[in-house]
């Protein structure tokens, strides 16, 4: 995509502070953290949302799953906790339409959504 933010960051046009890199994914820090750590999480192949996603990319979403595991070890918050966000769509926040995911940790986070009849 050629105005994609992360694709001229996967692409090196953009520079990044990666922590991760393979064939597939991208990971580095958020230029804005909301946590002490706050990296993104990213497919190199362009897919705008979780809304877009085809039964093809499935797989990779699972192997998505798993390097956020392995970043958060390497991080350093695996074992005190962290939080993976993905957000869909303009009402979620999603400000990049190329999927992401953000992965939070490094202090205790607070709620995001208090809903009063929800005990999950």
């Amino acid at each position: 995509m050629d105005n994609c933010l992360f694709c001229k960051i996967v692409e090196g046009s953009i520079p990044s502070n990666k922590v991760f890199e393979d064939d597939s994914f991208l990971v580095f820090h958020d230029i804005e953290p909301a946590a002490p750590t706050h990296v993104l999480i990213i497919p190199k192949k362009h897919i705008a949302s979780m809304n877009d996603v085809q039964s093809e990319d499935f797989a990779m979403i699972g192997e998505l799953h798993r390097v956020a595991q392995d970043v958060a070890i390497k991080l350093g918050v695996a074992s005190t906790g962290y939080r993976l966000i993905n957000n869909c769509g303009p009402d979620s926040g999603q400000a990049v339409a190329h999927i992401h995911y953000h992965l939070l940790g490094g202090t205790k986070l607070g709620a995001l959504v208090q809903n009063s009849q929800s005990h999950a």
